[in-house]
């Protein structure tokens, strides 16, 4: 149980920023209808299937594909597959003894492997692609992508990417702790929590999200969020 515990909460903790930018229900759950007693309860009505995706045209699909190709947004699922492997292992090299971790990992990935379908990914991103996208934009972000500065761009942008998250969230880190620690003698608490003063919260080396206007490569598998600087306070006796 702990086992089982510690992986889930350690893949939650790494797709936590993915699971915080699914949009809530736009309308409240419909409470289910009671039954009177003597009585048969109301049948339940039946589960409605999903809505079919929507048929994109042929030569639509193969300009979104030669774009994914470009900007190697194709290996996406590559690289979102070797990092949850990379995350289990991570996990379970804290949890299992080491003479029993390569044997797991060997089953876990071959089992992981045969579970997904990198075909499905793509398809899912020709789908987002050709929601917000013309056919006519599409082939102009090819001709830019297929560009030496396009090409320039595919290749420095994780990097970029990553430096401009990191720096952003040292100094917003900063900015954290030291408005914290200037509200601790109103909270007290906050003492047992706070990192020693001087010292700077971690940085992460996760790839920021794309650049705002931009379709960034995904060339990199993301790395998990920082750890947090916070204590947690001792337990009140």
């Amino acid at each position: 149980m702990k086992l089982r515990t510690t992986v889930i909460a350690g893949l939650l903790f790494a797709a936590g920023p993915a699971l915080a930018q699914t949009p809530a229900a736009s309308t409240p759950p419909t409470l289910a209808p009671h039954s009177t007693p003597g009585q048969a309860a109301p049948a339940k009505p039946a589960a409605q299937a999903p809505p079919a995706a929507e048929k994109i045209d042929p030569a639509k699909d193969a300009a979104i594909r030669h774009l994914l190709d470009v900007t190697d947004t194709s290996k996406m699922s590559e690289n979102i597959a070797k990092f949850f492997t990379e995350r289990v292992h991570s996990e379970l090299g804290r949890a299992l003894p080491a003479e029993q971790l390569p044997k797991f990992m060997d089953t876990f990935t071959q089992k992981f492997q045969a579970s997904y379908s990198p075909a499905a990914v793509n398809d899912a991103i020709v789908s987002v692609y050709a929601k917000h996208f013309s056919t006519e934009e599409i082939q102009a972000l090819t001709k830019f992508y297929e560009s030496p500065i396009g090409q320039r761009v595919v290749k420095e942008m994780p990097d970029v990417d990553q430096q401009m998250r990191v720096a952003g969230q040292q100094i917003e880190g900063n900015a954290a702790i030291a408005t914290l620690r200037s509200m601790s003698d109103e909270y007290p608490q906050l003492k047992q929590m706070l990192p020693p003063d001087g010292s700077a919260p971690a940085s992460s080396s996760a790839p920021a999200p794309a650049t705002p206007g931009t379709p960034a490569p995904a060339t990199k598998a993301p790395s998990s969020p920082p750890p947090s600087t916070l204590k947690p306070a001792a337990p009140e006796r």
